[in-house]
């Protein structure tokens, strides 16, 4: 057996004759009709608008400008993310921000030019892959069209003579390309072979899964709620709207979509390393907490872990933050506690450095009989060192615990405006002097209790120090859809880059002296190594079916065969 490559001085146009009927119909996208530009008229222009919106060129243009688009929605703080950010941001940048405004950088996702890239985008994709569906389909239901009449003119070809009979050589090849799983028949002459529809199959599940990551997102956007809760050991939740410290939602949300459920807080623990480098890093944070579903549903216990949320049909309950909640007691001056809860501290630092404030709105009344408020700035460490030199905590557990104090008096102003809970507004309040005229201020261990001049109280750190733990309450219903039209798409994208298209044909004919001649030709969608490689082995082995003939004489009808490189027995 030899093998031959395509003639080495073919005619040109005979070449791309048979080089476009073999491969037309490999390629599965909509031929494009070869007409004019469209001429005047609204129906012409609506047509050729159509056309070029539904070209897998602007496709992956206005992806590329959606990718783009997406850049300042994160590098800009956006309105629906943090507000305060924002207002932030046009503080500092007085002449940047009103332009930003005109050009919707604060609401990127919800803005029109965005919006707009969305449904091209979207509509464009639909445009692209339902003709190219159901072409695929069609070609699908036909068969691989029979063999070009010069299979010598395609890139991969090889041919041999054998005594065996023609018939026989087409049904052995026939059998060969069917076990090798392509789909084959017997057309004319020659058996005509196709294989790697997968690559189609995959373009065309990319595109899909892309079409439902952005229904996905859109619908995430619009139908998604995302709140935060501050829990104290021994609190609890109820998935209602009063019940949140902050909450945002989608445009298209209503009350009545939160998922009924509520937990209560029962413990919460964190472990830090304890030496080494890495002294004081977080080792696991565990909240553990007993939930229900529904208004009657059964009591459960769980724990909740950094990354591990627990999910409630579309909703999960994240563990966010910690920190801690120094219980203080606040007494008048007849020793009457006006004042008894835990406080949470916000953290400033990894060693869980503390700041916040207490409001006793029942304080004291002073030597006029006017009553005033009391109000508290506290500064709590966990690990206090005064070998350190500083009031900073040394380590983030509770092994020397203090709280600092400075204690006013006055009006809070709660009645009349709204507050940051963590803030004290000391517009209308005075502080408390020491006997020095100095400010009044004193460090708490637990169990001290720090006494308030002019009979106005006292105030004690008590021994029992709580954590708390911050949840963030996510409901977002196209979260699975978002990740399954993820995963179709990398395991599409990865079938159409790797699988080849392909064909094959098998051409068996009985030559001028009797002797079979047996002709063998692939060609493929794309330039691939493997259409040779894979050629040389059909024929390899059809041929252990169709041994090879002797070569005539120099005076035969038939021309002899010139070896190909690289040819196989």
């Amino acid at each position: 057996m030899s093998k031959t490559e395509t003639d080495k001085n073919p005619d040109q146009e005979d070449r791309q004759e048979d080089l476009g009927a073999a491969g037309s119909q490999l390629s599965t996208a909509p031929r494009e009709e070869l007409s004019s530009v469209p001429g005047l008229g609204v129906i012409g222009w609506i047509r050729w608008f159509w056309r070029q919106l539904t070209s897998m060129r602007v496709a992956l243009l206005l992806l590329l400008l959606l990718s783009l688009g997406a850049i300042p929605g994160s590098l800009i703080p956006q309105t629906g993310a943090d507000l305060n950010k924002v207002d932030e941001f046009r503080k500092a940048h007085r002449t940047l921000a009103p332009v930003y405004d005109k050009l919707g950088l604060f609401h990127v996702y919800s803005s029109v030019w965005f919006s707009a890239i969305y449904i091209l985008l979207f509509v464009s994709l639909i445009g692209c892959i339902v003709p190219r569906t159901w072409q695929f389909v069609g070609q699908l239901r036909g068969r691989p069209p029979g063999a070009p009449k010069r299979l010598t003119r395609l890139p991969a070809y090889t041919t041999w003579r054998t005594t065996a009979d023609p018939e026989e050589v087409r049904e052995a090849a026939l059998a060969l390309l069917k076990k090798r799983r392509f789909r084959a028949h017997l057309a004319g002459d020659a058996v005509a072979a196709e294989k790697g529809y997968l690559r189609e199959v995959g373009n065309l599940a990319f595109h899909i899964a892309l079409i439902v990551l952005l229904v996905a997102f859109a619908s995430g956007q619009m139908f998604k709620s995302d709140g935060t809760k501050l829990m104290v050991e021994g609190d609890g939740f109820s998935n209602t709207l009063l019940m949140y410290d902050d909450f945002k939602s989608g445009s298209m949300f209503h009350n009545d979509d939160l998922v009924p459920f509520s937990f209560d807080l029962k413990d919460f623990k964190a472990t830090y390393e304890v030496s080494g480098p890495n002294k004081g890093t977080p080792r696991t944070f565990e909240a553990k907490i007993k939930y229900s579903e529904g208004a009657y549903g059964k009591e459960r216990s769980t724990t909740v872990k950094v990354n591990q949320p627990l999910k409630i049909d579309d909703a999960k309950v994240y563990l966010v933050s910690h920190g801690y909640a120094p219980v203080i007691t606040v007494r008048d001056g007849k020793g009457t506690v006006v004042y008894h809860d835990a406080v949470p501290l916000l953290p400033l630092d990894g060693n869980e450095t503390s700041n916040g404030v207490i409001k006793v709105m029942d304080g004291y009344r002073d030597g006029q009989g006017k009553k005033e408020q009391l109000g508290f700035q506290a500064f709590f460490v966990p690990t206090f060192d005064p070998k350190s030199g500083t009031m900073l905590s040394q380590f983030p557990a509770l092994v020397s615990p203090l709280l600092a104090v400075n204690a006013y008096h006055g009006d809070l102003g709660v009645d009349t405006s709204s507050q940051n809970v963590y803030q004290l507004d000391k517009t209308h309040m005075k502080a408390f002097k020491d006997g020095k005229g100095q400010l009044l201020k004193k460090l708490l261990q637990p169990g001290d209790t720090l006494k308030l001049p002019n009979g106005a109280g006292s105030i004690t750190f008590e021994k029992d120090i709580k954590e708390w733990a911050g949840f963030e309450i996510v409901q977002e219903p196209g979260g699975g859809w978002a990740l399954g039209g993820a995963v179709v798409a990398i395991f599409g994208l990865a079938g159409s880059l790797f699988i080849q298209r392909r064909r094959v044909w098998v051409r068996a004919v009985r030559g001028a002296d009797g002797v079979t001649v047996v002709e063998m030709a692939g060609l493929g969608r794309s330039e691939s190594a493997k259409v040779p490689e894979e050629l040389g082995h059909l024929a390899g082995t059809l041929y252990d079916q169709a041994p090879g003939a002797p070569e005539p004489d120099d005076d035969s009808t038939e021309s002899p065969v010139v070896p190909a490189e690289g040819a196989e027995k």
